[in-house]
């Protein structure tokens, strides 16, 4: 073998290799630099407690240092003082056990988070001994218009589907879509494929256009409106079926119609045969009978006939 067959032999091997660590998978949304944790804006949520638990809502749309405040003012017993931590997700938080003193017949805990990316929202819970405790839920605006049924196209039509958010809530940065493809999400880039897929954003609106449909385009369908801290996802079901799918319960009608009367009229004619029968058998025995009795009558006239003689 020539040194340029091996070279090139050794070209290919290199190329194989290579191919071997290609990642075919669409990306998602390129998440935003990350700012420095001292340059982050600072929020203050409080909240005052007179029972024993409370959940409150925090709605957030870019990361922030977020300081929560808990106040609790329902304790009878009146303990001097009272252990105090804070958990997130139920995980208690590293460093956080303390001991609470009464101060103006109220106990105080305060903490300082770094809320980032979408891995710091959650649950943040805030826990005076087993008496009483405080659930501040993070998260960025949700997609409120959820759709229960799903949408229904047919082969080779087209279908559009649709995602909404409130207008009560913050304008998304943009919309992203996404196809379920098992346990992942693929990302739908319409530019990729502009014959298949349109996507219309228009504010706190977003449209999915699927063209040309075929069976492997029904399952769930993933929006996502964009926010710096995090991306609220909704899902949509698309079910393609053919043009003779909806006449199918009309056909069975059709068919249980057609046998209901094909038992019915064997029920008839058997019920006619049987009829037909029993008045056969009975005009039998009257002609039997009224034979025997033609056959009885000369013989009792020559019985008369000896006895007058």
């Amino acid at each position: 073998m020539s040194a340029s067959w091996k070279q090139l032999s050794l070209q290919i091997l290199l190329l194989l290799v290579s191919c071997r660590h290609i990642n075919t998978k669409t990306p998602g949304p390129t998440p935003p630099p990350r700012i420095p944790i001292d340059q982050l804006p600072t929020d203050v949520r409080s909240v005052a407690l007179k029972g024993e638990s409370h959940t409150e809502k925090v709605e957030l749309l870019n990361p922030v240092n977020l300081a929560l405040e808990c106040t609790w003012t329902g304790n009878q017993d009146k303990l001097a003082n009272i252990t105090g931590l804070w958990r997130k997700d139920g995980e208690e938080v590293k460093n956080s056990n303390q001991t609470v003193p009464m101060e103006n017949d109220q106990y105080h805990l305060k903490r300082v988070f770094s809320i980032l990316n979408e891995e710091d929202l959650g649950s943040y819970t805030c826990e005076f001994g087993s008496k009483a405790k405080i659930d501040f839920v993070l998260a960025a605006p949700q997609i409120g218009d959820v759709r229960d049924k799903p949408i229904i196209s047919y082969l080779g039509d087209f279908a559009v589907i649709t995602c909404k958010m409130e207008e009560t809530k913050p304008e998304p940065s943009t919309w992203y879509w996404y196809k379920a493809n098992g346990t992942d999400k693929e990302q739908i880039i319409a530019a990729e494929e502009p014959l298949r897929y349109e996507i219309k954003n228009e504010e706190r609106n977003t449209k999915l256009v699927v063209s040309s449909l075929v069976e492997a385009d029904g399952g769930l369908y993933f929006c996502g409106a964009v926010y710096a801290i995090s991306t609220s996802m909704s899902h949509v079901e698309l079910k393609v079926i053919s043009f003779l799918e909806p006449l199918k319960p009309f056909v069975a009608i059709v068919i249980a119609v057609i046998v209901l009367v094909a038992i019915i009229l064997l029920y008839e004619k058997s019920q006619s045969k049987k009829n037909s029968t029993a008045a056969d058998n009975g005009t039998t025995d009257q002609t039997n009978t009224l034979t025997q009795g033609e056959s009885n009558g000369p013989g009792e006239s020559s019985s008369m006939r000896q006895r007058k003689v």
